[in-house]
């Protein structure tokens, strides 16, 4: 999605048919082969279900747009973004994909499609030229969620929640509580603590801010937390109201001989993955970069 940085305009594409517009090879059929009371049948089109789907449909959708992605189009299985940063450039990007798809005898939903906005909905998420936010009906699914009462219930809620984490700063610190109750070993059982999470989740979602494009003529400001369980960070530019403003979160729990580590080790770990998970960023930019951190606990570094 960093491509997006400059685009004004956007169409959105979908699909019609979906996996089912990739023909199965020939003389593979007989591995499709599936029973009913009718007897037996086998599938000329890959259906949908077979765990290779998703990653064979993508690779034909990558190989039909090849000289255009991420320069004027993003591709995600039948979900096609178009982006441009003016109106003549992006009747041109509209012409060039459709004559990719004709030209494969592949075919839009007329309803689905959206041409020319300036703000689109790709993916559950609000893209314009401002930046990321998150759709409407996603915040107002989050204010009506229910308290979970049992273990697959609280399983929805964090896997709709995993789904707009980049939008929550701290999100590994303010869900690990959630997460550690639906482990296998752990008994499911909802307390102050479960609920306090999930409140506090809640109202982070609800109140998402808008992930801005990066701009390389900006400086960069970085401002990370390591905790005993997990890393995370915030990289930000100062926007026209004199802001910042998030360009994204890195969040990540700490794993196996790290969950050791001392609290200067990972105060430093924290800063070295932040540039490492930034570099798209960072790695070229002209502009000064500032990292916020609390300095006390890598003063070891300098003592050892």
């Amino acid at each position: 999605m960093s491509k997006l940085r400059g685009a004004k305009l956007f169409t959105k594409l979908d699909l019609h048919w979906g996996y089912n517009n990739v023909r199965v090879k020939e003389g593979d059929e007989w591995k499709t082969t599936f029973s009913t009371k009718y007897g037996l049948f086998e599938t000329l089109v890959m259906p949908f279900g077979l765990s290779g789907a998703p990653g064979a449909f993508q690779a034909m959708m990558n190989e039909v747009f090849q000289d255009l992605l991420d320069v004027s189009v993003i591709i995600y299985l039948d979900d096609i973004l178009i982006f441009s940063s003016n109106p003549k450039e992006h009747k041109s990007h509209v012409k060039e994909v459709l004559q990719h798809l004709m030209n494969m005898q592949l075919f839009c939903k007329g309803s689905k499609c959206e041409f020319h906005q300036t703000m689109v909905e790709y993916l559950g998420i609000i893209v314009s030229d401002k930046g990321f936010s998150l759709d409407k009906l996603k915040i107002q699914a989050v204010q009506e969620w229910p308290t979970p009462t049992t273990v697959k219930q609280e399983q929805l809620f964090l896997g709709f929640a995993n789904f707009v984490r980049q939008f929550v700063a701290n999100f590994s610190q303010i869900a690990c509580p959630l997460h550690n109750l639906v482990k296998k070993e752990v008994k499911w059982q909802w307390a102050e603590r479960e609920e306090s999470a999930f409140r506090k989740l809640q109202k982070a979602i609800i109140n998402a801010p808008v992930i801005v494009h990066g701009d390389p003529s900006k400086p960069y400001f970085l401002e990370k937390e390591a905790s005993g369980a997990a890393l995370g960070s915030v990289l930000s530019q100062q926007q026209e109201d004199g802001r910042l403003h998030p360009i994204g979160y890195l969040l990540e729990s700490f794993k196996g001989a790290k969950q050791n580590y001392d609290t200067h080790e990972k105060e430093l770990l924290a800063i070295i993955r932040s540039f490492e998970h930034w570099r798209i960023y960072l790695e070229g930019t002209i502009a000064p970069i500032t990292v916020f951190m609390d300095h006390r606990n890598l003063e070891y570094w300098k003592e050892s």
